[in-house]
């Protein structure tokens, strides 16, 4: 799965999923492809590129078996698509998809909103998508996201027991990832590295992805405070794309270009070439004509004397 032994963390872009269903244009198939198609040229090895749901709630994602099976033409990259019920896993399996994830809430209140089910019964979902993927395609990972895990904009606080408990449920269904979401952009570093250090204390390996989002501005400093607790993989979104429909308030994913120039500066090897990432923006931006894009390092550009790191063909 990763093609670069020398990297250090994983960069999993979540734009073609998380960003595209959050705003109200709809991006054509084509502008889709060719937007994934400059991701991986820029040394991305994980891209969530769609979300297997009717396309009467999310017309946005009608075309997800599509672009799923474009994305499979390229190599040494994980095509993963985000699942909420069993009926999405098996569409999204048929399709392809090489990994899913499912979001899992902490807060009662965002669950119904987002699933119309309690975190409880998506722990059964979960469960039940591990078995049909164990009985159609068993190497297909699937990873939980324990979403509002920093507070929920419709219930308030969401208790850090409860975060944990919901984790270890989803480890115990078989989850092989589970990874936390900033949801509502609530979380800040000294929540962040005590949820995580908790986490890894409970499930161990099966620790996942910091999503964090930059809602109030703290969205790499949590994803600071995840490396710190031991965190490897982080989800972002090229130019801040995105946010979540269904918790209002809650916007702006964190960067995908801020957060690799943040960890190449430190030494942290991401893979990822910024110059060819930031090149990126301008399918994204064809696609998505007026569309804001956000971020301070393509705004500012790379410092004098920057050297990219060395790339992998992807396909």
């Amino acid at each position: 799965m990763t093609p670069l032994a020398t990297t250090d963390i994983l960069i999993s872009e979540v734009g073609p999923r998380d960003g595209l269903q959050s705003v109200k244009a709809t991006m054509a198939t084509a502008d889709k492809c060719l937007w994934i198609d400059s991701l991986v040229a820029s040394g991305l090895r994980e891209i969530e590129v769609a979300s297997f749901v009717p396309a009467h709630l999310l017309p946005q994602m009608a075309d997800a078996a599509d672009v799923v099976r474009h994305a499979l033409k390229h190599t040494g990259m994980t095509v993963m698509a985000l699942v909420p019920n069993l009926r999405g896993a098996e569409a999204a399996l048929r399709a392809g998809a090489q990994k899913l994830t499912m979001p899992v809430s902490a807060s009662a209140a965002h669950s119904m909103a987002n699933v119309r089910k309690t975190p409880e019964a998506m722990v059964e979902e979960v469960r039940a998508v591990i078995a049909l993927r164990d009985a159609i395609a068993p190497g297909v990972r699937v990873e939980a996201g324990v979403s509002t895990a920093f507070g929920c904009t419709l219930q308030g606080p969401v208790p850090e027991d409860d975060v944990v408990r919901l984790a270890e449920l989803l480890a115990k269904a078989g989850a092989d990832e589970i990874g936390l979401s900033d949801t509502t952009g609530m979380g800040n570093p000294a929540q962040t590295s005590r949820l995580f250090k908790r986490l890894f204390s409970t499930i161990g390996h099966r620790t996942g992805a910091a999503h964090m989002h930059n809602t109030r501005g703290l969205g790499l400093a949590n994803c600071l405070a995840a490396y710190e607790a031991g965190v490897r993989t982080f989800d972002s979104s090229l130019g801040g794309l995105g946010g979540c429909p269904f918790a209002p308030g809650a916007s702006g994913n964190v960067v995908t270009e801020d957060l690799v120039f943040m960890f190449e500066a430190m030494g942290v090897r991401t893979g990822i070439d910024l110059n060819r990432l930031m090149a990126a923006r301008a399918p994204l931006q064809a696609g998505l004509p007026g569309e804001p894009l956000y971020g301070m390092t393509p705004e500012a550009g790379l410092p004098k004397g920057w050297t990219a790191p060395a790339l992998v063909s992807h396909g």
